[in-house]
């Protein structure tokens, strides 16, 4: 199906401000997607007539969503009037929260953003902490000309309802049940929104929107390795949320009936061997050291000696390469997807994980496969997790659509 097509059948009918409203979603993801392009490209690729085309490019113009520029060329008699976005108007703010550093930044519409600040995380009072990191975010307000946000994204690593913004369970914060969507409401302007979602997920978005892959991604898993493993799951280009908002947890998969102690009570989970703890336990056991000592190693000191060529470090990530090889083999196995894509600071030393994982998945995950699977680092330059907070927010504006009847 070429994209043409694909386009054309997602133009509904119905009623007709929803339809509208829908439309207006359609080009301006095209817009996003495509640009510069003009309004006959709009029309050809999403199979809408002009006048309608043309009708609402106007409010999108009039919103100073988008702007319009001459493309220029002597060779031809009339320049074409393609569209853009328009940057420096519109912006959102972000949030990941996180133990025991929490990081926020503001974004602009195509993930471009200001300076990223990281505070120290106090879970006891939400309330009085969500506070705080708003006051963070108005400072930041400041490098923007204080221009108003047009909402918040957030981010938590734990079990979310998205639909009410509810913090479920995150177990490093402590929290169950914390209603972040009202807390931050009740502190903002009726015009600005809020999304909260689980950090895994809001990263494949992020891959989703603003990755730079040679391949169009369109079904992918997105594997959030750091002190647990989470994922955002990505079918034909829609975020797969489960029907309690627990999909993606593969972290607590079994691996190994009855082997080491999980952080979720159990045992044999796949983070309790390839998360950044179980990576740290592997090297301060070689090194005899105790994880919990003043001498002891962070994730980001382990991968820069073995980068330099330490020895006993390098095998402790070659170990957590087989591992993650195990448990992505089985992420192959249930989804089928074009790439499982690995986001987390252990991936500064892809060079060493990617043997192992890759040598692993081609020997459990590919019976009867024609090709293999695409096994890549993240491509982003801004933190996944943070990225993806603002990328929270940036959706609900280019998929800014109600049903009023």
């Amino acid at each position: 199906m070429n994209k043409s097509n694909s386009r054309q059948q997602t133009v509904i009918s119905g009623n007709a401000r929803v339809v509208r409203n829908v439309n207006r979603a359609v080009i301006l993801n095209l817009i996003r997607e495509h640009q510069p392009i003009s309004r006959t490209q709009i029309a050809a690729l999403s199979g809408l007539n002009k006048s309608t085309v043309t009708n609402i490019v106007a409010e999108l113009l009039d919103e100073r969503l988008i702007y319009e520029e001459v493309y220029r060329d002597k060779s031809i008699g009339r320049n074409p009037i393609n569209l853009r976005l328009r940057l420096d108007e519109h912006y959102v703010g972000a949030l990941n929260l996180d133990y025991p550093l929490t990081s926020l930044t503001i974004a602009d519409l195509d993930g471009s953003v200001t300076e990223v600040i990281t505070l120290k995380t106090e879970p006891e009072d939400p309330t009085a902490f969500l506070s705080n990191c708003l006051d963070r975010l108005t400072g930041l307000r400041k490098k923007i000309g204080g221009k108003p946000l047009r909402g918040i994204g957030v981010s938590v690593a734990g079990i979310v309802d998205h639909e009410s913004g509810v913090v479920k369970f995150a177990p490093h914060l402590g929290w169950e049940h914390v209603e972040v969507k009202t807390i931050l409401q009740n502190h903002l302007p009726d015009d600005c929104f809020v999304s909260v979602n689980n950090d895994a997920k809001a990263s494949a978005l992020a891959e989703l929107w603003f990755g730079k892959h040679e391949i169009e991604l369109t079904n992918f898993v997105f594997l959030s390795v750091g002190e647990g493993i989470g994922a955002g799951i990505i079918i034909d280009k829609k975020l797969i949320s489960g029907q309690c908002n627990a999909s993606g947890e593969f972290g607590h998969m079994t691996l190994y009936e009855g082997g080491e102690l999980c952080t979720c009570g159990n045992y044999g989970c796949w983070e309790a061997y390839a998360s950044d703890y179980a990576t740290l336990k592997r090297f301060h056991i070689r090194k005899r050291k105790s994880p919990h000592s003043e001498e002891s190693y962070t994730i980001e000191q382990l991968v820069e000696l073995a980068r330099q060529g330490d020895e006993e470090a390098r095998e402790a990530l070659r170990q957590t390469g087989y591992y993650l090889g195990l448990g992505i083999s089985n992420i192959i196995k249930a989804l089928d997807p074009q790439a499982i894509i690995l986001g987390g600071k252990v991936t500064r030393a892809f060079e060493i994980l990617y043997p192992e994982i890759i040598q692993t998945v081609s020997r459990r995950a590919f019976f009867g496969k024609d090709g293999g699977v695409h096994i890549l680092r993240t491509s982003l330059q801004i933190a996944p997790r943070l990225l993806g907070a603002a990328t929270l927010a940036i959706r609900e504006i280019f998929h800014d659509y109600q049903i009023i009847l």
